[in-house]
């Protein structure tokens, strides 16, 4: 059991729920180190290479001392790359000088939220979400509302639903497309529907590029100028360790921004920003690679987890996540996660982790190798019939007996 501080601390972090994810990752580390071979499912990180341009870049940023702070806002060659990358990927370039570089697209939504949320504001988003969006709200002082989404609609976002949570106390409404943990890609009439409500969408892209089956995506950018756009490198370029994002925001907000970095983060890391402009510029081979490789593997994985029982009534869009119904082997899926992970060594995400609205379910990552999902597979059809029979022991106990 953690010791009582010595002192009185801040209230904040005893606000905020543990990254579950996370938690799972970790043990599962501590398992590796007393020599478990354990198959991580529970994070979101690509089991592909960087794009070697990058890995170069970085390494002869380091080689010719580029290792002193940037600009606050970025390397202008990095910022004019990202907004060359937009023409390419959407037909709209924003100005470099809407373009803040940040170590990571999560410090860019720490910045965002900082700016918008005052104490009881609120913010709207879909449920199931991605773990850390409440959080920063709420370390904010604001008020996350959730406005549900099914698995079987595709957990797609419903406007008029949006509207009715609206409050004079909604500061911005937060979407994510495609989607963590539900793949969902929101349509162009539902971004331009939500735009229209009012408060200012801030859109996490960080999964743009990983779409299947023909799915389009399309950017705030083209809808709203007074959107606040998140991405990053993490996801379709494999580069979750270099810690590379940005936030592209309207103009008037930029001076806030800027001051906010100054004192927060000072300037994301110098060489890996040059990382960045080798990876837009040279990396779209390893993105192409990354997304076949999803698109094939999430059929698979899909296929084989109804094998074992688990419900999917629709396959994801994008992304590279399976949002599961687990609750035949156990309503909770914290513990459900667990058992996984120290009996079987499979890491999986537990659903509570993103929400009241999918508890019961698990989240699977599809961005690992064929053969750790087939492992993976192999060792849940060992553990998930004792699993099932605890889970209904269970049930009846708590039932009385009854049928």
């Amino acid at each position: 059991m953690p010791s009582a501080p010595p002192h009185r601390v801040s209230s904040r972090p005893s606000e905020l729920e543990p990254f579950l994810a996370m938690e799972i990752m970790e043990r599962g580390f501590e398992l590796e180190t007393a020599g478990a071979r354990v198959i991580h499912l529970e994070i979101g990180e690509p089991d592909f290479a960087p794009p070697e341009s990058a890995v170069e870049a970085c390494q002869n940023a380091l080689h010719a001392g580029k290792t002193h702070y940037t600009d606050s806002r970025g390397l202008g060659a990095l910022r004019q790359a990202i907004a060359t990358d937009y023409r390419r990927r959407f037909g709209v370039a924003p100005d470099p000088s809407r373009i803040l570089v940040t170590s990571g697209t999560s410090p860019a939504m720490l910045l965002v939220f900082s700016l918008l949320v005052d104490r009881d504001d609120e913010v709207v988003l879909a449920t199931p979400h991605y773990p850390c969006y409440p959080n920063f709200i709420r370390y904010c002082g604001g008020k996350p509302v959730f406005v549900p989404t099914r698995a079987e609609d595709g957990f797609n976002l419903d406007p008029d639903a949006v509207r009715a949570a609206l409050t004079p106390r909604t500061r911005a409404i937060v979407v994510a497309s495609p989607g963590n943990p539900t793949g969902a890609i929101h349509s162009r009439p539902v971004l331009e529907a939500l735009a229209r409500l009012g408060p200012p969408l801030v859109s996490d892209e960080i999964y743009d590029g990983l779409v299947y089956e023909g799915a389009q995506t399309t950017s705030a950018l083209e809808i709203d100028d007074g959107a606040f756009v998140l991405d990053g490198f993490s996801k379709r370029y494999a580069m979750t360790g270099f810690r590379l994002g940005w936030v592209v925001a309207p103009e008037w907000s930029l001076r806030s921004l800027q001051t906010l970095q100054q004192n927060f983060f000072i300037s994301a890391s110098s060489f890996v920003q040059h990382a960045g402009i080798a990876a837009l510029e040279e990396g779209a081979e390893s993105v192409e690679q990354l997304r076949h490789g999803c698109e094939r593997r999430r059929v698979r994985l899909v296929e084989g987890l109804r094998a074992l029982g688990f419900g999917i009534p629709t396959l994801p869009q994008g992304a590279f996540y399976v949002l599961a119904d687990a609750r035949r082997f156990g309503r909770d899926s914290r513990k459900l996660a667990s058992a996984l992970l120290e009996r079987a060594h499979v890491g999986t995400a537990p659903g509570i982790d993103f929400g009241a609205a999918a508890e019961g379910m698990l989240r699977f990552c599809y961005a690992v190798s064929d053969s750790a999902l087939d492992e993976a597979l192999t060792r849940l059809a060992r553990i998930l019939p004792t699993l099932e029979r605890e889970a209904q022991a269970e049930a009846q106990v708590s039932t009385g007996g009854e049928a």
